[in-house]
């Protein structure tokens, strides 16, 4: 399986790029992991709503370019769909055996994702209905996929 995480800036913290390393290494037994990071969009001071909405769409333009074709999209967004850790471990698992074995999760900047990256997306997954800061849901992700490998193989890691 390849899981791709497609995400806005890049992680200059010690303490998440360390755990970032951290699940990687572990997740290097169970799948390729890319982590792709893209530039953040300059956004002024004071932005008008207008302003927002150009920054969302210049990020949503690089995330759309690097999702690869064939690729299962999944949208990490607030009004998506929220998962049980079981839940999740049985979505990945069963894109596996429908031969979708190209999974990119996508991670937006702080004004979220545009409507063209969520049009694109095949799966709209919300951890919350809370706002967490990007670069701490990058931790969370890896974690829960992580998690999701150790249910699927019925390791202890989960319980």
């Amino acid at each position: 399986m390849n899981i791709q995480i497609i995400c806005i800036g890049k992680l200059k913290e010690k303490y998440w790029t360390d755990a970032i390393k951290e699940y990687s290494k572990r997740l290097s037994r169970f799948c390729t992991l890319e982590i792709t990071e893209l530039k953040e969009s300059l956004l002024p001071a004071n932005a008008s709503p207008a302003d927002e909405e150009k920054v969302k769409v210049e990020e949503g333009k690089e995330i759309l370019k690097a999702i690869k074709d064939g690729t299962y999209a999944i949208t990490l967004e607030i009004k998506g769909k929220a998962l049980t850790s079981e839940e999740l471990a049985a979505k990945i698992d069963d894109l596996g055996l429908m031969g979708r074995s190209n999974i990119a999760f996508v991670i937006g900047g702080s004004l979220g994702l545009s409507p063209e990256v969520s049009a694109r997306s095949d799966f709209k997954l919300s951890f919350s209905k809370m706002t967490f800061p990007h670069q701490m849901m990058r931790v969370i992700l890896l974690e829960q996929i992580y998690r999701s490998f150790k249910i699927n193989r019925h390791e202890a890691y989960h319980k």
